[in-house]
């Protein structure tokens, strides 16, 4: 095991993915050779082989992605001049677009950078998604050039109404700072931005308010593409596309299909559509499968309705460059010259070229309607701890709550998150399995999960690992439960500094101690009826933060669409004001005491963080 944190992992991943031009999870001689020479470093075909030797401990001729963070390790370990040859090329590429004006160089030496194909991008699908937005007309559309994009996200409106329109009605914008903005109205906005960041599952462990207020590029630029992301991957699901069903392949079931990553789903989405039209081609990733755009041809005629004059001339042309250009026309034809510029496509700019397919898919899908097939909704509360999960960084992202946790890691990362220090990594079983004892190598995982769960006092009577395992939901959302409410605890516990655990009754204690110092009613506990018009929960932001609530805004007429606007307003300036809320208006209108709970002590956080 390497002794990085979550986010330098994060950003080594990058740096492989720079090298892995193909996407084929492996760096390859001549790809070393050919970054190093694209970063201005003449290097030899012996010097490349030279590198890449030190560092192939399987012995296979190329760096796979443990290979790499075993030599960044060892990188750490010594001084510049004693670094292996191929840790100093990770350091020289990692520098060629690091940031004017800000080195952000971590604790392992890599530069911090972001390349002007991926702001491009973002910059015009901002601009086309918020066009009509009055609040942004006066620096919408963003220019491409410079640094005009980040001072567009300084006061952080721009970031929340992209929030909004990934995943509409997170916050409500009654509660942002529009005019007069100081600094600290602006400051406002972003911790509102960064809290309803991760209520919709963005992991923005390591991005501060601060952050974005000054303009820091590289965390601007992740939490944009997580957001974007977000918002692209939403939809492409069963639930939304039951003609997903279309994709399983012989032998699979729906549960096969839960699964898939997003990821995989849009690859086999693709590669229906290259079968449907009798292509023998097929892509693996979206990098260099798709390089020489005959995929991309293929695949744009087979989903275009017949009238949108999309065709295949494309593949007449032997330039590359000549054929991306062929294949973005093709698309703009159908409203989806989005993402790709031609070089995009050309050198197979992996991230990219994803949310090109994912918009592809989400406004051409072009899958026939399937019947009788039964499929299971997401539940408001199973989305509220997936997106808590993954606000938390948790890999892989979990895209389906059971199919994402059956196999104990995940349980196992978050226990690790929780409680540092708790989980013995020498007890887990990671992958790859063995075909041959892989479930008992998974429900040991899940075992050693529950083990996890008692050595924390959990509530687990009747509880074990083979129920993880079998996806039993009731008693998962269980476990799932004490995790979130063991998580805001911990802090709270921290906080305090008595180093004795807060009780519920405690969180009670502090909610109407607030409330009877402001003059207002207290509350029976976390089921009290009066929760649903949102109004206590109201007091008690505004007694821990006077001024925040504007009493204009709050209704009390107790009408089921008046309570509705309550808890909406409640949950979005609970965040405001620094609180980290998974809970949904629903929630508070429907009285859930769990979620009831995490608001409370979020808000206890806050005040002791004052």
């Amino acid at each position: 095991m390497t002794n990085f944190s979550e986010s330098e992992i994060s950003e080594f991943k990058a740096s492989f993915n720079q090298f892995d031009e193909n996407g084929d999870g492996q760096i390859s001689a001549l790809e070393l050779q050919k970054i190093l020479t694209k970063c201005g470093e003449k290097v030899t075909g012996v010097e490349v082989r030279d590198m890449i030797k030190e560092v192939d401990t399987d012995g296979n001729g190329s760096i796979d992605f443990k290979e790499f963070l075993q030599v960044m390790q060892k990188a750490r370990q010594h001084s510049a001049n004693a670094s292996p040859a191929f840790a100093s090329a990770v350091k020289k590429v990692g520098a060629v677009n690091t940031i004017g004006g800000y080195s952000g160089s971590t604790a392992s030496g890599v530069q911090h950078s972001y390349s002007d194909e991926e702001k491009v991008a973002y910059i015009d699908w901002i601009n086309n998604c918020l066009a009509k937005d009055v609040d942004l007309k006066s620096r919408l559309p963003i220019p491409e050039d410079g640094d005009k994009f980040f001072a567009a996200c300084n006061d952080g409106l721009l970031l929340c109404k992209l929030i909004n329109d990934a995943v509409p009605d997170t916050i409500d914008e009654r509660v942002l700072n529009k005019k007069n903005l100081n600094a600290f109205r602006i400051n406002e906005n972003q911790v509102l931005c960064i809290n309803s960041a991760k209520a919709i599952g963005c992991n923005v462990v390591n991005i501060g308010a601060g952050d974005l207020v000054e303009g820091r590029a590289h965390l601007i630029m992740g939490l944009t593409w997580q957001i974007i992301k977000i918002g692209l991957f939403a939809r492409i699901n069963l639930t939304n596309h039951p003609e997903l069903y279309r994709l399983l392949h012989d032998g699979e079931t729906i549960e096969d299909l839960l699964k898939l990553p997003v990821e995989e789903i849009l690859l086999r989405w693709f590669n229906y559509h290259l079968a449907a039209a009798g292509s023998q081609r097929r892509v693996k990733n979206f990098s260099g499968d798709i390089k020489d755009s005959e995929c991309y041809t293929i695949l744009l005629k087979q989903i275009a309705p017949k009238d949108a004059g999309v065709e295949t001339s494309a593949l007449n042309i032997s330039n590359l460059d000549q054929r991306a250009v062929k294949v973005l026309e093709n698309a703009d034809k159908l409203g989806c010259k989005k993402f790709l510029k031609p070089k995009d496509i050309v050198t197979g700019f992996q991230k990219l070229n994803l949310a090109f397919v994912a918009n592809l898919f989400n406004t051409h899908p072009a899958l026939e309607p399937v019947e009788d097939v039964v499929i299971i909704e997401e539940t408001r509360e199973e989305k509220t701890f997936r997106n808590w999960m993954n606000s938390l960084g948790v890999d892989p992202f979990v895209n389906n709550l059971y199919e994402g946790t059956y196999d104990g890691l995940i349980l196992i990362q978050l226990f690790d998150k929780i409680y540092p220090g708790l989980v013995d990594h020498k007890k887990v079983n990671y992958p790859p399995y063995k075909a041959m004892g892989a479930e008992m190598k998974k429900i040991e995982n899940c075992n050693y999960a529950i083990q996890l769960g008692k050595d924390c006092k959990y509530s687990l009577v009747g509880i074990d690992g083979k129920n993880v395992y079998d996806k039993n939901k009731t008693l998962t959302l269980s476990i799932l439960w004490q995790l979130m409410r063991g998580h805001v605890i911990s802090i709270l516990t921290a906080l305090s500094g008595s180093g004795k655990p807060i009780a519920d009754a405690d969180i009670v204690n502090w909610t109407n101690s607030k409330l009877s110092a402001a003059g207002k009613k207290q509350i029976s506990g976390f089921k009290d009826s009066t929760i649903s018009t949102g109004i206590p929960i109201l007091d008690v932001i505004e007694a821990v933060r006077p001024g925040s609530v504007d009493p204009a805004l709050v209704a009390t007429s107790g009408s089921a669409e008046d309570n509705l606007l309550n808890a909406k307003l409640a949950v979005s300036t609970a965040r405001k004001v620094g609180a980290v809320v998974f809970a949904l208006p629903e929630d508070i209108v429907e009285v859930k005491p769990k979620m009831v709970l995490t608001l409370f002590a979020s808000l206890w956080q806050v005040e002791m963080t004052k």
